[in-house]
């Protein structure tokens, strides 16, 4: 019989050692699913997840439904607020039932993540920069060209160049 021989010479993965760990402090906060925890961006999807952190997941006495509380800064909330139905149906398609009734959004530090440290990281806007028509920073140019303050011509300028193109377009 052939023996099989290992390549890992008694080293693990680091997923297999932080397992344990990662499933207490995940139950701790009532997280039965940890994936919730260690997938987040691909759950909630990679915008939504620039905006909340699940914080926690509260269980009601009567046992219909749990409920999630997300994390978001104050400025996101609205946004979050209004999206908060098809993030639950996201977080449920990854329990495979209806298990997130309510999701709850909070604009307060969670305590326990982080020393409760907000830090969304936020993706700048991609947009592609096109150079701006001859003909319009020429026009542009020639608006703004009777002022005599440096930093207000080029601003208006700019202004000028922005709307021009903007009614090209």
């Amino acid at each position: 019989m052939a023996r099989r021989t290992t390549t890992t010479y008694g080293f693990a993965r680091t997923s297999k050692l932080l397992e344990g760990r990662i499933r207490r402090a995940g139950e701790s906060r009532g997280f039965a699913v940890t994936r919730l925890l260690t997938h987040w961006e691909e759950i909630a999807g990679p915008d939504m997840a620039a905006m909340v952190r699940p914080v926690d997941v509260k269980y009601g006495r009567q046992g219909f439904g749990a409920t999630l509380t997300v994390l978001t800064t104050g400025a996101l909330a609205p946004l979050v607020e209004m999206q908060k139905e098809k993030l639950r149906e996201k977080v449920n398609a990854t329990y495979g039932y209806n298990a997130i009734s309510r999701i709850r959004v909070t604009q307060t530090a969670a305590t326990g993540f982080a020393d409760g440290k907000v830090d969304f990281s936020h993706r700048p806007a991609q947009v592609a920069m096109t150079p701006p028509d001859p003909a319009v920073t020429a026009q542009a140019r020639q608006t703004a060209d009777g002022v005599g303050d440096e930093g207000l011509r080029h601003a208006l300028e700019t202004l000028a160049r922005n709307v021009l193109s903007k009614q090209k377009s």
